[in-house]
């Protein structure tokens, strides 16, 4: 029996949305800190917890290690992947240059509602708890992807989701807190410059800060600058 035009395109929707759903589900639990790099993932735990079979689970930690988020080991399984010292220090020269680019772009080219949602975005990061460490993260990638999307550059867009996929790595791998006494000020200084529509001092605002940053991420890996 031939199955009907609508039976089959539900049969054929549903593991597709089941394997999209795990993987975004994993893919935020990285990237918010919930699987910490280093940390294996248990595909039989996993599915167990997520009421799913292993094919979607597999199809999902695939994509997520072609992605750079996870590492497949031989005979180890998979685990969420660690950064290295030089990784770190290459991706904070690159993030220099981006964030710097973004703040610049984004004092010439936000509208009114960008800016609200640059200042609410701020407000949020210096309202949260500092000893919750996850939040904390969560909160300033969003401030600087703000400024990013206030930029309204798509091929800047692109590339720094990229690169906050792995500014979100190092920075559960370092802890290295954002709750520093310069973070408030330097935040400050940025959301100011583009605000008055300042490319040239939010630009150099957004490097400073980065540096600072990259600084300290080098020195808890042992490298120093």
């Amino acid at each position: 029996m031939i199955p009907s035009e609508h039976s089959a395109r539900a049969a054929f929707a549903r593991p597709v949305l089941v394997r999209d759903g795990v993987y975004e589900h994993l893919r935020r639990a990285v990237l918010n800190g919930e699987i910490i790099p280093g940390e294996r993932i248990g595909e039989v735990e996993l599915g167990e917890r997520l009421g799913v079979s292993r094919t979607p689970i597999r199809e999902a930690l695939m994509r997520l290690t072609q992605d750079g988020l996870l590492v497949a080991e031989a005979n180890k399984g998979v685990r969420v992947r660690t950064v290295t010292a030089q990784e770190a220090r290459d991706t904070y020269t690159v993030r220099e240059e981006l964030d710097g680019l973004a703040a610049a772009l984004a004092a010439a080219a936000h509208s009114t509602a960008d800016a609200q949602i640059l200042r609410e975005a701020l407000d949020a990061v210096n309202a949260s708890q500092s000893q919750d460490y996850r939040q904390q993260t969560r909160l300033d990638l969003n401030f600087h992807r703000t400024i990013t999307v206030a930029a309204h550059n798509a091929a800047l867009g692109d590339l720094a989701r990229d690169l906050e996929q792995r500014v979100a790595l190092i920075k559960h791998q370092t802890r290295t807190y954002n709750a520093h006494p310069e973070t408030a000020a330097q935040h400050a200084a940025i959301l100011g410059a583009v605000l008055d529509r300042d490319a040239v001092t939010a630009r150099e605002a957004a490097r400073a800060h980065v540096r600072t940053f990259g600084a300290l991420v080098l020195q808890e890996l042992g490298t120093g600058v």
